[in-house]
């Protein structure tokens, strides 16, 4: 699941994602209420299947609406969400947003660099352990 607000920085994250052949869906939410709609399967989101959840989810900070840690806050607080992996991937160079992130209980942190070939190459990265590599609970 990624929730990006930028449509520049979705389209190159799926992009990246699908050349480096991690071929699973991935599921984009463009504010941090979608998010919590989707994860908690309320809102617009109501209707889908709440077993199905992502095995991984990139959070942007910087969203409308609900901020991306009270997102990672409300996703940690919750016994059904406690254990889904959490990437933060974002712009952010604050120190505080780092600290925060962890704080928060954030997998990893991720700062989107700014060339497009190595975001790409990060995001391929990335995408490659979390959702090949990297075992989650059942």
């Amino acid at each position: 699941m990624l929730v990006e607000d930028d449509p520049d920085d979705e389209l190159l994250t799926v992009r990246s994602l699908k050349k480096n052949n991690v071929c699973n869906d991935v599921v984009v939410v463009r504010d941090g209420a979608e998010a919590l709609d989707y994860l908690f399967v309320t809102g617009a989101h109501a209707g889908r299947d709440p077993s199905a959840m992502p095995q991984v989810v990139l959070l942007d900070l910087n969203l409308p609406k609900v901020d991306g840690l009270e997102v990672l806050g409300r996703i940690r607080a919750d016994e059904r969400t406690r254990l889904l992996p959490v990437v933060i991937l974002t712009s952010s160079e604050e120190q505080e947003d780092v600290v925060g992130g962890y704080v928060h209980g954030a997998n990893s942190y991720i700062r989107k660099p700014v060339d497009a070939a190595r975001f790409r190459e990060a995001v391929g990265e990335l995408g490659m352990y979390w959702m090949v590599l990297n075992e989650t609970p059942r």
